[in-house]
């Protein structure tokens, strides 16, 4: 099915926006691991999961609109030195895809794209998860402290 250029458009720049978040999880969470803080690991590493599937269903899409899919382009990585500073450039990424996809699900349902408008919906409801996730993390640090938060990053 011949897809709306601007859609096809979109779709890669969503695609560009979740080829980055899976890299920069990737080495947030290697970064934990090499700490010990596998909870931590953990947690990222399965955010960098929910973003390759997010991935694949873009790629999906775009093959099925008849577009090409762009996985040679990345966004600008922000990898924090620190747990905290990764923590919040992880939101960062996650405030940014959240409102990119309020704006594509308005685009797709203007342009009367259904099919894509839920997809947009779909991965929007996962990367609002992720987002409450790191938001809950980073007050907890503020509340307990770093030194305690990292001491339960431990197991």
């Amino acid at each position: 099915m011949k897809g709306n250029a601007q859609i096809i458009a979109t779709l890669n720049a969503m695609l560009a926006e979740e080829l980055t978040a899976i890299n920069q999880y990737m080495v947030h969470s290697e970064m934990c691991a090499n700490w010990g803080y596998q909870r931590l690991h953990e947690a990222a590493e399965k955010r960098a999961m929910d973003e390759m599937k997010h991935a694949e269903k873009l790629i999906a899409r775009i093959l099925f609109l008849e577009g090409i899919p762009i996985v040679s382009q990345l966004n600008k990585m922000h990898i924090g030195e620190t747990v905290e500073a990764q923590l919040k450039s992880d939101m960062e990424s996650e405030t940014t895809a959240v409102k990119e996809y309020n704006d594509a699900i308005q685009q797709a349902a203007s342009l009367g794209d259904n099919g894509t408008r839920e997809l947009f919906e779909d991965i929007l409801e996962d990367e609002e998860e992720h987002l409450d996730w790191l938001e809950a993390q980073l007050d907890q640090i503020k509340q307990m402290g770093i030194q305690a938060y990292l001491s339960e990053q431990l197991h």
